[in-house]
């Protein structure tokens, strides 16, 4: 039921973008009245009037404290409230056939925030202007502008399907130019990329750092993430770690450094997938538990954004959950067609699994370690439906070693916390921003009840999902 809501809510979230069918904010305020309230710092609260005022919560107290609920009061008994969640990693300039309605998309499934890791700054500047323009709520963006590349760029924009996401950074002064150019142009964060080389990586991170940029990045292919990953904010993917994690490390490494350096004629993209196919189950394969311990002990300072939804699709393939169809219902059919191609291309139940049972292996490592994780999708890449991909990540998560509480600080705290805004979001508490979810089912119960949405609320305005039949 809690799928079918969502979906056919979207339908009330989409007029709310346009200007109607939603409750703005108002002088007396929104009340969630009986509620249970979640959130990763303060727990559980049971019976709890939450009070909204503009933007802002203004209170959360017991029912039984205070005056009586007044302004327009939604019935929260029986229901839970969590803050509104993140999506860590998207892309909205990816498929230009699903810019437009991410947005939309996103909200609908409770995601009230999002942080795109690469596209071009300025047309997604303009998304965002756009979002922030339109009289109804939005998620709120933060965007990092192109990938941060080497000489060779990965996502040069050369192969159909695959746009330009990246821009070339050949030395250390190109890499103060292009930082300096993305904060000026209004980036949120910085993100680089996988064929930079160490003097390159080095001098983007000291560029960010003289401008309070905060920092994404895949561990660069010359790199290792234990020398890599303690500069950066966020690291994206797991990639690259299993290389660090591997007794022979230091031999594969040589064998890559020699190979982009001797790289003259062909594709960025080509030559990044020529060195994860030969060396990613190898390395897998040669797995030392001591070494990956000391690796993994330098990365509690960096938030690791590992897309289980992406690595592990071979488990968890979503066309294989019963409200796939109705998640498909709100894409462009010009899409819908383009991902059933892309399902048959895949295989059956024969795909080798070894780099998704590595992936959730190595999150309940880095939850052993206490390493941040953060809740990201790759958004739409990978047949991923914006919003309700997230929701995958979350169940992934929790099947890696994550309680379901541990999941919703994934996609709540953590991501505030990476750009320094969790004194104002990612908590329901007097002042917080007033993105918030609300349940049907306890999500602490079954993460999988953080789809049974009855409403969201984005900057103070409640967005009601409406049931269909039989909803």
């Amino acid at each position: 039921m809690g799928a079918d809501r969502i979906i056919i809510g979207l339908g009330v979230v989409l007029a709310a973008l346009s200007g109607a069918g939603c409750s703005e904010p108002t002088a007396e305020g929104v009340v969630f009245e009986g509620v249970t309230v979640i959130d990763a710092v303060h727990g559980v609260r049971e019976n709890q009037r939450v009070r909204v005022s503009g933007e802002r919560i203004e209170s959360v107290a017991p029912v039984s404290s205070g005056s009586a609920a007044t302004g327009e009061v939604i019935d929260g008994r029986g229901r839970f409230l969590i803050p509104g969640l993140w999506d860590m990693h998207v892309h909205f300039l990816y498929d230009q056939a699903l810019t437009d309605g991410m947005a939309a998309l996103f909200l609908a499934h409770g995601i009230t925030s999002v942080r795109d890791t690469g596209g071009d700054l300025a047309r997604l500047r303009a998304v965002r202007d756009r979002l922030q323009a339109d009289a109804g709520p939005a998620p709120r963006l933060f965007v990092s502008g192109p990938l941060l590349d080497g000489r060779h760029v990965v996502y040069d924009g050369g192969d159909p399907g695959r746009p330009r996401l990246g821009i070339d950074v050949a030395s250390a002064e190109v890499a103060e130019r292009r930082v300096a150019e993305l904060a000026a142009g209004g980036a949120d964060f910085i993100k680089i990329y996988e064929l930079v080389s160490p003097e390159v990586f080095s001098a983007l991170v000291a560029a960010a750092r003289a401008r309070g940029l905060p920092i994404a990045a895949h561990v660069p292919l010359t790199m290792t993430a234990d020398t890599a990953g303690p500069q950066v904010d966020s690291m994206e993917h797991l990639r690259n770690v299993e290389l660090a994690c591997a007794a022979d490390w230091f031999e594969l490494l040589s064998a890559r450094r020699a190979r982009i350096a001797g790289f003259e004629a062909g594709r960025g993209y080509d030559l990044r997938s020529a060195i994860h196919a030969e060396q990613r189950l190898p390395a897998i394969a040669a797995y030392d538990a001591e070494r990956c311990d000391a690796v993994l002990a330098t990365l509690r300072d960096t938030v690791q954004v590992p897309t289980l939804r992406l690595n592990a699709f071979a488990l968890a393939r979503p066309d294989r959950r019963h409200d796939w169809t109705a998640a498909l219902g709100r894409l462009p059919p010009e899409v819908v067609a383009r991902w059933a191609e892309e399902l048959d291309s895949r295989g059956g139940d024969d795909v080798d699994t070894t780099f998704a049972q590595w992936s959730l292996f190595l999150v309940g490592e880095m939850l052993e370690q206490g390493v941040p994780i953060g809740a990201g999708t790759d958004t739409p890449i990978g047949l991923a439906v914006p919003g309700y991909s997230l929701h995958t990540e979350l169940s992934l998560l929790v099947s890696s070693g994550l309680s379901p509480l541990q999941a919703l600080e994934a996609a709540t705290v953590t991501p505030a916390r990476f750009f320094g805004l969790d004194h104002e979001m990612g908590t329901i508490a007097p002042g917080m921003a007033a993105d918030l979810v609300l349940l049907d089912a306890d999500p602490l119960a079954d993460i999988e009840n953080s789809r049974s949405i009855a409403g969201v609320m984005s900057r103070g305005a409640w967005l009601p999902a409406v049931a269909g039949p039989g909803g």
